[in-house]
């Protein structure tokens, strides 16, 4: 009787924490998302810039993950899980507070320093119907932008400012704000999932609660891309896009998140038994000497890295090409929804190994990317989430194996790893704008494939050095 009373009282948290895993899906995939409208309403003066300027917003957003890890983890030691809950929470809103500010600043303050370039870059573009020597003669004239063409079709681009860059200061205040929702990410994610193993419900297992919270993850990392261009933007694109509708949404979130911390005051979480090493046990080597382990950081550093740059940039990519915003943003869409279908899917693989399965899935995504790259096709890469799906899971399984007592230090070494969705998608934009397209810099994307592959076959091989 005491274990059926217990099972319905954790049913509400469980919930909760659904919820969370959800809104941590959701802000991950809205950050990311935001790349292309910042681009256009904060970089329009970004030069040769521009794309480097852009994927900083992920860099900066993923950086936290490597900067607030080992404080997250001090807190929850010195607080506990509960509280590391509502600070998180409290990081959130302020995250949100900050890009509702970032908008703020630009309409009241940046604006006015902008407004000319803007007037500018319209009437060229109002030149269009009347074709390309009509936009590149007005241009000319101007002084400050040029057309740019697809070096393919020769068709229309897009326009670069030539007077070097121009950076308002709303585009910091929103950069700080991916690096402080990144931070209360990792402050979440470091209690959310022991939470949901904790929080039983009568019917399930930690297992099928880790799906069901994954499974919400998943969906709105999905439906992420089309809520920012169809329901944020309603659908506008280029010097269209004003962040001021940034407003109400992050309004409602901000009231969501509030009304969450209230009910967890309230609320009775499960305690969380220690998973920490025992008393007076010693790890006599560095968990550095699992060579496995090493690489295996490395592999985690690139899938995450690979996984992001596709979802990240393959808006911008897209974009580069002429597609339309709202044709970007469903390829997205598409991307993330076959991480989700994969997800759904990976629990009929248990019977095959991980390394077998990590073997197939880097090969599926690297031939997909490199065919995309090739064709210069961006819907190509979309088929890439359904093989990224499974490999998280099967890279973690490989690295931690026959750790023994050094298993806890391993996972903790292992999230460092994190920090390749930073890096990768910056190194694309850099090379973006050193290129000037985008179609060669998803070399790096299969590069990390090709050695997501050699870990599957080799690296994840268990060694100890002496």
């Amino acid at each position: 009787m005491t274990q059926i009373k217990q099972t319905q009282s954790y049913l509400v948290p469980f919930i909760i924490m659904v919820v969370l895993m959800s809104l941590v899906g959701l802000i991950t995939n809205l950050n990311q998302q935001f790349q292309g409208p910042m681009q256009a309403a904060y970089l329009l003066m970004g030069g040769s810039m521009t794309n480097f300027l852009t994927t900083a917003l992920t860099f900066a957003f993923f950086l936290a993950y490597l900067v607030m890890g080992a404080p997250s983890a001090r807190y929850i030691e010195n607080n506990g899980y509960k509280k590391t809950l509502t600070l998180g929470l409290v990081i959130l809103i302020c995250a949100f507070g900050f890009y509702e500010l970032s908008a703020y600043v630009f309409e009241t303050q940046d604006l006015p320093n902008f407004q000319d370039a803007i007037d500018e870059a319209k009437a060229i573009l109002a030149q269009k119907e009347a074709g390309i020597p009509a936009m590149q003669e007005l241009a000319a004239q101007k002084g400050n932008f040029s057309v740019t063409l697809l070096e393919k079709t020769g068709e229309f681009k897009g326009l670069l400012y030539t007077k070097g860059t121009v950076i308002p200061t709303a585009y910091w205040i929103f950069l700080f704000a991916a690096f402080v929702a990144g931070s209360a990410l990792t402050f979440l994610q470091a209690v959310i999932n022991p939470y949901i193993a904790a929080c039983s419900v009568n019917g399930t297992t930690p297992v099928t609660r880790s799906s069901i919270a994954g499974s919400g993850n998943s969906s709105m990392t999905t439906i992420g891309p089309l809520l920012v261009a169809f329901l944020i933007f309603g659908g506008k694109s280029g010097l269209d896009i004003s962040l001021t509708s940034l407003y109400i949404p992050f309004l409602v979130l901000i009231v969501l998140v509030a009304g969450i911390i209230v009910a967890l005051g309230k609320l009775e979480l499960p305690t969380i038994a220690s998973t920490e090493k025992k008393e007076g046990e010693v790890l006599e080597k560095s968990v550095w000497s699992f060579s496995h382990l090493t690489l295996g950081v490395i592999a985690i550093f690139m899938y995450v890295g690979v996984e992001v740059a596709v979802g990240a940039n393959i808006n911008l990519y897209a974009q580069d090409l002429g597609i339309s915003s709202g044709t970007a943003a469903k390829m997205a869409s598409f991307y993330w929804g076959g991480m989700l279908v994969g997800r759904l899917l990976g629990s009929f693989l248990s019977k095959v190994s991980a390394n077998t399965q990590l073997a197939v899935a880097s090969i599926g995504a690297g031939v997909l990317v490199l065919a995309g790259m090739l064709l210069d096709n961006p819907w190509i890469f979309v088929g890439a989430g359904l093989f990224h799906s499974i490999m998280w899971g099967a890279i973690f399984a490989l690295a931690i194996e026959k750790l023994g007592k050094y298993t806890s230090a391993g996972s903790g070494a292992l999230m460092m790893g994190v920090v390749g969705g930073a890096v990768l998608p910056l190194l694309q934009g850099v090379l973006a704008d050193a290129l000037g397209a985008w179609q060669w810099t998803w070399l790096i994307v299969v590069l990390g494939e090709v050695y997501l592959l050699y870990y599957a076959l080799v690296g994840y091989k268990v060694k100890q050095l002496p």
